[in-house]
């Protein structure tokens, strides 16, 4: 699985995060949840923003969309 790559942050004065992703927003965190969040970006930027976004690729998604069992 390729490393996740496109991720940002942004802390605002008022001490949410917003997390973009390819320039879109993918999550914004307030309080407690952005807190906990700075504390532990540090460590692997990329990885702990998609783990946060659940911004995860598995390479599956177009083999599962055409499975009988997710047909409409």
């Amino acid at each position: 699985m390729p490393a996740p790559e496109g991720f940002r942050y942004d802390q605002r004065a008022d001490g949410t995060v917003v997390i973009t992703h390819h320039g879109r927003v993918a999550s914004t965190l307030r309080g407690g949840r952005a807190a906990e969040f700075l504390a532990e970006v540090d460590d692997d930027p990329q990885l702990v923003m998609a783990r946060w976004t659940g911004n995860y690729r598995r390479g599956n998604e177009r083999t599962a969309k055409r499975h009988p069992r997710n047909r409409a």
